[in-house]
């Protein structure tokens, strides 16, 4: 069994102390808001961190009304001072695992010595690098991934960031639903991992993922997971938009892992059933089953529970995960050491 796959199954457990960790944080991240008054809020980020931002910047718009950017660690250090009018008055906001990344910590630290940015910084280890020169520290060891391939840390950081964003928008039932999520989270994976893993078992070289709104940067780290512990080509498009020139790649050899919630239904059921006639194999992840019809897919991995669009996120992610380590699995990869991949870069 991979540490990658044991940091995977642990991450419903790690979520409720996240969860449990940022209620008991919320007004001291509330009351640090609204002593700077930001006109906007900037979400920076490498890699995985940085898919987690995109869907954080669109939680920060939607949720809290702010004017919000995700920006990667290495565009924001080499470009901070093409972004200028950008960066006025915001707030910085940075999730890191290792707290360690070069590319964010310069970033951040040059921001603060220019212009005083405030910064909120989450990472997974106690006393990085990043946490040291934040304004308001969050610190999750009980995220932090040993392996290379992030899961647990990846899923645990998207439910800090949104739940920043719920609070400083008041959003109660959006603070619940992520708690519902957790809640059902065990039972989720027990449903599920089969079916996932009956699907993937087959030999696909490429894999896409779908997904709008707020969970699109979530899918955009799914596709991160398939390609760094799977070894595939993996891309993310939002639902609709794959039919604008992705479809051409789609094919026999295509995973396709979709997310599937909201009106439109009959949009959504005619893209599935497109992409079966083109061959792929097709997992949805909804809250209702009985939503989709069976044609259209080969599963259904559907959560029993309704829950707000944005905390879908956290079980549309394990689909992804599992889906990529039943790949490496099979053709006797090993998860935990991919070639050519570093936990995190030091430049």
């Amino acid at each position: 069994m991979s540490l990658t796959y044991q940091e995977t199954k642990l991450q419903y457990a790690a979520l409720r102390q996240t969860f449990d960790y940022m209620l008991v944080e919320r007004e001291r991240i509330v009351r640090f808001a609204e002593k700077h008054a930001p006109a906007s809020m900037t979400f920076v980020g490498c890699g995985s961190s940085y898919c987690l931002c995109e869907s954080a910047a669109f939680s920060a718009r939607l949720r809290a009304g702010i004017p919000a950017q995700a920006i990667a660690g290495g565009d924001l250090l080499l470009n901070a001072d093409r972004y200028a009018p950008l960066l006025a008055r915001t707030l910085l906001v940075a999730p890191s695992r290792s707290g360690s990344t070069t590319e964010v910590v310069e970033a951040v630290r040059r921001l603060r010595e220019s212009s005083g940015t405030p910064v909120i910084s989450i990472s997974c280890v106690i006393g990085s690098p990043l946490s040291a020169m934040a304004d308001l520290s969050l610190e999750l060891p009980w995220a932090f991934d040993a392996s290379v391939c992030q899961t647990r840390t990846v899923v645990n950081l998207y439910a800090a960031n949104l739940l920043i964003s719920a609070f400083l928008g008041q959003d109660e039932a959006l603070i619940a639903s992520v708690d519902a999520a957790i809640r059902e989270g065990e039972a989720y994976m027990a449903k599920v991992e089969a079916g996932i893993r009956q699907a993937a078992n087959f030999d696909w070289t490429n894999a896409v993922m779908l997904a709008d709104g707020e969970l699109q940067g979530i899918a955009a780290e799914g596709a991160i997971a398939l390609t760094e512990i799977a070894g595939v080509q993996a891309h993310s498009f939002h639902l609709l938009d794959v039919r604008h020139g992705p479809m051409v790649v789609v094919g026999p050899e295509t995973l396709v892992i979709a997310a599937i919630s909201g009106s439109g239904n009959e949009h959504r059921h005619n893209l599935l059933r497109d992409l079966k006639k083109r061959g792929a194999t097709v997992i949805v992840y909804t809250d209702n089953e009985e939503a989709v019809p069976e044609s259209t897919v080969d599963f259904v991995a559907a959560s029993g529970v309704t829950l707000d669009p944005a905390s879908q996120g956290i079980p549309l992610l394990f689909i992804p995960q599992i889906a990529a380590l039943c790949r490496a699995e099979r053709l006797g990869m090993n998860p935990d050491h991919p070639d050519g991949l570093a936990a995190w870069v030091e430049l």
